[in-house]
């Protein structure tokens, strides 16, 4: 059955494409006579007008009432108008139609027994209820986000503006942020929206895929490509052969970010990144394209080390570094062999070489080793009957070992997805690979952005591959620090 449905998922979108061109080269024959088109030019525009105005979906050129368009072969553009185009049915994990169904003109035509726009959903389904509403639970716990029910352990999403705008396994995908305010279409009508973000169709370029390029896409990475082999050094995108540098200065002057492949990064000129304050380079040098260039007097890679200091820059940074190769285990100022711990004021974190956080004690929530514990030096010392880094593991269970084991299991039946193990229905991820986390170990943590060498800058939490960040914080890597003054 499987075969069959493979088989037929190649060959019925070819054959369409196929019927469209045979179809078309038919309708050119009976409207010519002699080579010469029968019909009036307002005519022959009239048969290649989309209903929206434009004449070939605006991929393809009028000839006497047909649509010639810009590449025939499957995965681009055709049909009678060049309206169709199979990567609208591409989903989340790769495939077409989830690989239960083929694709005809951006619509999935689904296999026996399911069903849905990318045939996500099963007819029957042998889940108990429990089990279902497991497989619906976001990381945080909600059904399906709250924003759509679930079925047989697969979201399905409100919809409805009936334009399909929350999206995502379990329905946390806000699509409105792909809308062309201009035009009203997803993309621009020329790409695929996944959880806010286009994916541009072949040719076309920018947030909302509203820029079409006149050159290759291989020709576009060649020049947007930094001289560490990076496309534009992993701190913008390439739009049609130009970087757009992220977090530019609204004011159009230079941001912290720029260059020609935005190699240049002005915020490791920061000792802690504050965009609100002057604070380059210690206030003792210039930043040069996130290099520091230190005044008379000073030293260091942030010009934070006095040259009257009794001390050398090496010695005064190992004092600092403890255990840690940072110094300060980067949480604080090395100053002439001392430690000053920031934010200011923040007594959770504290010692010598600021080596204790106990905000490594806190959850998402702020909740402190999960409310079965206390904090010492940033480690939970859990209470009698619980376990785990934030003590969220109870020793007893009152569940089976079948139970326990179903509730960890992911919606393909993969145990805790291979990487960890169950008990009393919670997955406990392999404690070796520190970069695994979520409820059915399932996220990469390494997928978190970092900031002069640590992840999530260590001021804030890395979930699921994205940095919450503790009060005062912001930024991708919670590198910021938009708190009071200090």
């Amino acid at each position: 059955m499987h075969t069959e449905a493979l088989v037929q998922s190649i060959l019925v979108p070819l054959f369409l494409i196929l019927l469209t061109t045979v179809e078309d080269t038919l309708l050119q024959s009976v409207s010519q006579v002699g080579g010469v088109c029968k019909f009036s030019s307002e005519s022959s525009l009239r048969r290649c007008r989309t209903p929206d105005g434009k004449i070939c979906s605006g991929r393809g050129k009028c000839d006497c009432g047909v649509c010639i368009c810009e590449a025939t072969d499957p995965g681009k553009f055709y049909g009678p108008r060049c309206d169709c185009h199979d990567w609208v049915c591409s989903t989340y994990n790769g495939t077409t139609c989830n690989d239960r169904g083929y694709c005809d003109c951006g619509m999935c035509e689904c296999d026996e027994g399911w069903f849905g726009d990318a045939c996500q959903f099963q007819e029957e389904c042998n889940l108990p209820s429990k089990k279902s509403k497991a497989l619906c639970k976001n990381p945080e716990g909600v059904v399906c986000s709250n924003r759509g029910t679930c079925h047989c352990g697969s979201c399905m999403c409100n919809n409805k503006d009936n334009r399909g705008l929350v999206t995502g396994r379990f329905c946390e995908c806000d699509d409105s942020k792909c809308l062309d305010e201009d035009i009203g279409e997803v993309c621009g009508g020329h790409g695929q929206c996944y959880c806010g973000n286009c994916y541009c169709a072949p040719g076309w370029h920018g947030d909302k895929c509203e820029f079409q390029c006149d050159i290759s896409p291989w020709e576009s990475k060649r020049r947007c490509k930094a001289p560490d082999g990076k496309i534009c050094s992993n701190r913008g995108t390439c739009v049609c052969g130009e970087c757009n540098c992220h977090d530019v200065d609204p004011s159009g002057d230079w941001g912290d970010i720029h260059g020609d492949t935005c190699e240049c990064d002005e915020r490791t000129c920061h000792q802690t990144y504050d965009r609100y304050m002057d604070s380059y380079c210690t206030g003792h040098g210039q930043c040069n394209c996130g290099m520091c260039d230190c005044k008379e007097g000073w030293a260091g890679k942030k010009c934070e080390h006095p040259l009257s200091c009794s001390l050398s820059l090496e010695s005064s940074m190992k004092k600092c570094q403890g255990t840690s190769n940072l110094p300060c285990f980067g949480r604080g100022q090395c100053q002439c062999g001392q430690c000053a711990c920031y934010p200011p004021g923040d007594s959770r974190v504290t010692g010598k070489n600021c080596e204790c956080d106990d905000r490594q004690c806190e959850n998402i929530s702020g909740e402190i080793c999960g409310g079965y514990g206390y904090c010492s030096c940033g480690h939970c010392i859990c209470e009698e009957g619980w376990f785990g880094k934030l003590c969220q593991f109870p020793r007893s269970c009152d569940l089976s070992e079948v139970q326990s084991k179903e509730l960890c299991e992911t919606s393909d039946g993969v145990m805790c997805s291979g990487k960890g193990s169950c008990h009393c229905g919670q997955c406990i991820c392999r404690p070796q690979d520190w970069w695994v986390s979520g409820e059915y170990c399932e996220c990469d943590d390494r997928e978190c952005d970092k900031h002069d060498g640590l992840i999530c800058t260590g001021n804030g939490l890395c979930n699921c591959g994205n940095c919450e960040c503790w009060d005062g914080w912001m930024g991708n890597a919670c590198e910021i620090w938009v708190g009071a003054e200090y």
